[in-house]
C-alpha cells in the first residue's frame, strides 16, 4: 500500500466504498493520508452476503487516525451525485481525487437512502445464475438503461462535478474502475457460439473506457489525469463470489493489491499516466511489462 501521508491534503470521492472494492481503495487512499467521502447507497445490511455500509467503512477509516464522510449515495440520481459533492467540499474541502466504482450488482440493489430495507427486496439466492444469462433478444432495455445510468452516467457527471475543483489546484486524478468484460466476447467466428454473459455490463465498461480517454484529453494540459483500472484476474469481492461460484478459478487477487494500484495511479502525475487502460498488477509491478488480464480462461465447475 501507497507510504503513510504520500497523499496527504488530498480529498477523495469513492463511489461504491461500502464494501469490496471500493471500500480497500477508501481504506487504502486514507492510509496515504487522503480525506475520503464514503459514497454509497448502503447504510444498513441489507443481505448477509453483501456486508458492509458506508458508517462501517467511515469508522474503520477513523480509527487509522483518517478523516473521512459517509454521504448516502444513489449514483443513478443526479441530485444525489449533486449532494455528494457539495458534501465533500463542505466536510472535506476541493476533491482533487474521483474514484468511479460503483455498479450495477445482479442479484438486487438495496433501498433507496433513507427508506426501510424491505421497500425493496432482494432476489433469491437462486434468482440469478451465470450459466443462464438472458438473450440479447429478451433483455429489458430498462435494465441496460439502469446499467448505463449506474456504470456510465454517474462517471460522467462525478467528472463534470469535481473538475473545477481540480483545475482550480493545478491537478487531479480520476480513476474509472472497469472489467475484462469490456473486452468480452471479443472478435468471431467463435469456437463456442451462445448468449454472452454480461453483455450490459460489458458495453457499459466499454463505453466508460472512451468516455474516460475523450475526458484525459480534454484536460491533459490542465494536470488533471483520468485512468481506467482493471483487476487483472477475479477478486472475491462478496459481489463477486455470488456471481462466480458456479465456476472454477484456478487464479484470484485481492482487493488490498487492487487498492494498491489505485493508490499509485491517484498519486501519479497527469503527465506520466493519463488516459490509459490499466489492469491492476501492471501498475503494481511495472518492471515485469504490460501483461493485461493474467487469469485462465473461466469454465463453468
Amino acid at each position: 500500500m501507497g507510504a503513510v501521508g504520500e497523499l496527504s491534503g488530498r480529498v477523495a470521492i469513492v463511489t461504491g466504498a461500502s464494501r469490496g472494492l471500493g471500500r480497500a481503495i477508501a481504506l487504502g487512499l486514507a492510509r496515504a493520508g487522503a480525506a475520503v467521502a464514503i459514497a454509497a447507497r448502503t447504510e444498513s445490511v441489507w443481505d448477509e452476503r453483501q456486508p458492509g455500509t458506508i458508517f462501517e467503512t467511515v469508522r474503520e477509516i477513523e480509527a487509522l487516525g483518517g478523516r473521512a464522510v459517509a454521504v448516502a449515495t444513489d449514483v443513478s440520481k443526479e441530485e444525489d451525485l449533486e449532494r455528494l459533492v457539495a458534501t465533500a467540499r463542505r466536510e472535506l474541502g476541493a476533491v482533487d481525487i474521483l474514484v468511479n466504482n460503483a455498479a450495477v450488482t445482479i442479484g438486487g440493489r438495496p433501498p433507496d437512502p433513507g427508506k426501510s430495507a424491505s421497500v425493496e427486496r432482494s432476489p433469491s439466492r437462486d434468482a440469478v445464475k451465470w450459466g443462464r444469462a438472458p438473450s440479447i433478444a429478451e433483455f429489458p432495455l430498462k435494465a441496460l438503461k439502469l446499467h448505463f445510468a449506474v456504470n456510465v452516467f454517474s462517471a460522467f457527471r462525478l467528472m463534470q462535478l469535481v473538475v473545477s475543483d481540480m483545475v482550480a489546484k493545478g491537478f487531479g486524478s480520476i480513476i474509472n474502475v472497469s472489467s475484462d468484460a469490456a473486452f468480452r466476447p471479443g472478435e468471431g467466428p467463435y469456437r463456442r457460439p451462445g448468449v454472452p454473459s454480461f453483455f450490459a455490463y460489458g458495453a457499459t465498461k466499454a463505453a466508460l473506457h472512451n468516455l474516460t480517454q475523450a475526458f484525459a484529453v480534454e484536460f491533459a494540459d490542465r494536470g488533471i489525469a483520468a485512468n481506467v483500472l482493471l483487476p487483472s484476474m477475479p477478486i472475491p469481492t462478496p459481489g463477486a463470489v455470488s456471481l462466480m461460484g458456479a465456476y472454477n478459478l484456478k487464479q484470484w487477487s485481492t482487493d488490498e493489491s487492487f487498492a494498491e494500484a489505485a493508490v499509485r495511479l491517484a498519486r501519479t502525475p497527469s503527465q506520466e499516466r493519463t488516459g490509459q487502460i490499466l489492469f491492476h498488477e501492471d501498475v503494481n509491478h511495472p518492471e515485469l511489462g504490460r501483461r493485461g488480464f493474467l487469469s485462465t480462461e473461466i469454465e463453468p465447475s
